[in-house]
């Protein structure tokens, strides 16, 4: 844990990840408050002008031809917050809620949205005590913002709806109060500036970016045990040949496998000009090309990510000079195209690691290990249906692939009528890592299995050291047992961070 400050200037993604998962504290500048203070006394002077201003004297989307006069203003702010808190479905996970109330926070904080300096404190408020907002699976379009799930967080604010506190269910008065905190009454312009932004699924695709990274390593290991296993080469990924076709991502995996193989007995084992060996197969021969054009597509959203963490999203904004003008900066295509991008390597690299699995479990392609890696086959199964559930998973993934950012239901009466349908990308992409992490422990245990059978032969030093950190989890070879836990172990290793 660490405490980040909100300054009004860039994020980090590696800042959004530890509040969101790692607990860290916020902390506001000075600076960033006294912008926020410039910005608001623009929209005090507008509120009090008799020519109207979107968002502070109208309604909102297909009503803001309708002047709102001073004494209804902030019930205009409270109604709006309850009408759009319409999510609906199961709750989303308390990282996803974190990183978004922090990066509308940090949009706050740029003194480009005319809110009061209260509201940008009682946020970070909120963030440091615990408060997590209940927010709902579905209610945002991408577009106007994430507006239902941002709703539930400006309810919360108000004192009102549902949160946990440090994962126990409260209403939010309650909470609160026990923390301190004085609940939100909205001014002019609030609501709206605490509601029209893509924080969601921005947040959604950073921790999404951490996620993939070290998953690609993992993609890596798990090809490269599976390349030994398989009595594999590891000539194809030397560097004179990853030169020919010089992309980054290549050079990375390639650079991995090869230092990972490094001391195989394995492979030396069938190095020698006896192997009648001519290619292995591309699911082995070709893994650097599909995990580099993975981390290529990584490198890309990457600067997406980093250019959306510098942004400020909102709808009218304040700028400098003091105008506040209407613009289109809610739009969330930006970032459902690069979630949607990101969903086609991880169904692609999942659908590779699963015919290495098959490969080692089918004896007429194992060059020698037993049917399905079984103990007595016939009376074993081995790992069998591991591979079932490998394809069941890498099917579900392909269908996660169809981009969601291609679909547009208009809503609004017509005025809002192009969405992004960006966090609806960024909802399948999480499922889908979390199908990717499945798949990878598969053929973690499936290659550490086989490695085990290749004895008296040993692996790499690398590889060794992987099957042996496995072992401390998940016994060796053997008649049939539970295979379940064992798969949700080899998740839990992933996900640990504790592979190379």
């Amino acid at each position: 844990m660490h405490q980040v400050e909100i300054d009004g200037g860039p994020l980090t993604r590696a800042d959004v990840v530890a509040v969101a998962r790692g607990g860290a504290t916020v902390t506001v500048g000075a600076a960033a408050l006294d912008a926020v203070a410039k910005s608001r006394a623009h929209i005090e002077q507008l509120a009090g002008a008799e020519t109207p201003t979107y968002g502070v004297s109208t309604g909102f989307g297909a009503l803001a031809t309708r002047h709102i006069p001073p004494g209804r203003r902030a019930a205009l702010q409270r109604s709006l917050i309850r009408s759009h808190a319409a999510g609906a479905g199961r709750p989303v996970e308390p990282e996803v809620v974190r990183a978004l109330m922090l990066l509308r926070l940090r949009t706050l904080a740029t003194g480009r949205t005319g809110v009061r300096q209260s509201t940008v404190e009682t946020m970070a408020k909120l963030l440091n005590a615990g408060i997590v907002p209940v927010v709902h699976e579905y209610g945002s379009l991408g577009c106007s913002g994430d507006l239902a799930p941002l709703s539930a967080v400006a309810l919360a604010l108000m004192g009102e709806g549902e949160v946990t506190v440090h994962g126990a269910p409260a209403r939010a008065r309650e909470a609160l109060r026990d923390s301190g905190i004085e609940p939100l009454q909205l001014a002019e312009k609030e609501g709206l500036a605490l509601i029209n932004g893509t924080d969601g699924m921005l947040g959604m695709l950073v921790m999404a970016l951490a996620d993939l990274t070290k998953l690609l390593d993992v993609a890596d290991l798990t090809a490269a045990m599976s390349v030994e296993a398989l009595l594999g080469t590891d000539r194809v990924f030397s560097d004179d040949l990853q030169r020919l076709r010089p992309h980054p991502g290549q050079a990375t995996s390639a650079r991995r496998m090869t230092e990972l193989l490094r001391g195989s007995a394995v492979v030396e084992s069938h190095r020698g000009p006896d192997c009648n060996r001519v290619q292995d197969a591309y699911s082995l021969r070709c893994a650097p090309q599909v995990h580099g054009a993975a981390r290529d597509t990584v490198s890309y959203v990457e600067t997406v990510a980093d250019r959306e963490l510098a942004a400020a999203i909102d709808n009218p904004v304040v700028l400098p000079d003091g105008r506040v003008e209407s613009n289109g900066n809610f739009h969330g295509a930006p970032i459902a195209y690069p979630l949607d991008f990101l969903a086609i390597p991880v169904a692609d690299v999942a659908s590779m690691a699963e015919r290495r699995t098959d490969r080692m479990l089918d004896a007429t392609r194992s060059h020698g290990l037993p049917p399905f890696l079984a103990d007595d086959p016939g009376v074993d199964s081995g790992h069998m249906i591991a591979q079932y559930t490998q394809a069941a998973i890498v099917s579900e993934l392909k269908r996660l692939a169809v981009p969601a950012s291609v679909d547009s239901i208009p809503s609004s009466a017509m005025q809002e009528d192009h969405v992004s349908m960006g966090w609806s990308a960024a909802r399948k992409l999480r499922t889908a890592i979390d199908g990717l992490t499945t798949v990878l422990a598969i053929e973690l245990l499936t290659a550490a299995r086989a490695l085990d059978l290749r004895a008296p032969l040993t692996p790499a030093p690398a590889t060794g050291r992987v099957v042996a950190t496995l072992r401390e989890r998940v016994p060796g070879p053997g008649p049939d047992r539970h295979l379940a836990p064992e798969i949700h172990a080899a998740e839990t290793l992933i996900r640990s961070g504790e592979l190379p």
